[in-house]
């Protein structure tokens, strides 16, 4: 790749696979393909510093980004991990409906620069690390929850087995959550947010931690902001003389998901969040509906806490 006749800026679209990173450039429209190996990134990496670079765009894959996305952070270059479903709607709006390698790394490369997707904090290696162990540690919960499902209907010649596998799951719960622990306590601003969270009445270690790993926002946006990011702000879907339901939508879906089983507790041992859940569920809104209200009470109030580094009082919410 010749580098000294590249300046002017460009935004790169990568497509990953398990063995391949499929590369674009746009509006160039060069096209490489290396393997995706450590070895391999690096030596790549060196060349991209040789670019004019605005976003270099790869899709979340669960894992196999990860490699990439650390070299570039590290390496100072602007990367951006995106939805896949958003990257698809994209290559749908614009009537690309064929899909290989390439021409998914070319409309990741043109979805870069025409919809400019915002930047967001790259996990460093422990939030990473803790994150892997969450997502672990609800993959477990999930199998302890099956097991516990087939104990209540298969014949008692199983029970044996499943107490037995129930009783394994339990043990790496338990390992697990003390690796999330001690992880956490390593990093002081980590273990300081993590007092002051777990400080409110219905807010547990899980939720704790989610927001450490998935909301690094949390704390220097406005209420409004922090609302909209977890995706718990009610949007309009209003036209003409039609007033629709409001409706949540977007924003971070496992954070969301914890914060509802956080405030499912919440709304039965913390007072302030009991009252308020009563007298939405008093005005005629829906259990569900009053739910995500108390958790958009909830995320606000929390983001409030961290960015004034105090702990809970019952006045503040």
């Amino acid at each position: 790749m010749n580098t000294s006749k590249i300046q002017i800026p460009v935004n790169i679209g990568v497509d990953v696979g398990k063995a391949n990173l499929d590369i674009a450039l746009h509006p160039s429209g060069e096209f490489y393909s290396i393997p995706n190996s450590e070895a391999h990134i690096r030596r790549f990496v060196k060349i991209l510093k040789g670019y004019s670079i605005e976003r270099i765009v790869v899709e979340a894959t669960g894992r196999h980004e990860h490699a990439l996305v650390q070299a570039c952070d590290q390496a100072g270059l602007p990367i951006i991990v995106v939805n896949p479903i958003s990257v698809r709607r994209y290559a749908q709006a614009i009537g690309v409906l064929a899909k290989t390698d390439r021409i998914d790394a070319q409309i990741i490369a043109k979805y870069a620069a025409t919809l400019k997707p915002e930047f967001k904090p790259i996990p460093d290696k422990t939030s990473q690390k803790i994150k892997d162990l969450l997502t672990r540690r609800g993959q477990l919960l999930e199998m302890s929850t099956m097991e516990k499902n087939r104990l209540q209907i298969l014949p008692k010649a199983l029970h044996r087995s499943i107490k037995s596998l129930l009783k394994m799951l339990q043990s790496q719960i338990e390992t697990i959550t003390k690796q999330i622990e001690q992880e956490v306590a390593k990093v002081d601003h980590w273990r300081i947010k993590s007092e002051i969270l777990t400080s409110v009445p219905g807010v547990g270690k899980v939720l704790t931690y989610t927001l450490l790993s998935e909301l690094p926002e949390l704390g220097s946006l406005n209420r409004k902001e922090i609302a909209a990011l977890v995706g718990v702000a009610p949007i309009n879907r209003d036209s003409g003389k039609l007033n629709g339901k409001r409706r949540i939508r977007g924003g971070r879906h496992r954070i969301r998901t914890v914060m509802f089983m956080a405030m499912l507790s919440s709304i039965q041992c913390n007072p302030v969040f009991k009252r308020f859940y009563e007298h939405l569920k008093a005005q005629g809104k829906i259990p569900k509906v009053a739910l995500i209200a108390c958790m958009r009470k909830m995320i606000v109030v929390l983001n409030t806490m961290v960015k004034n580094q105090e702990p809970w009082r019952e006045n503040m919410a």
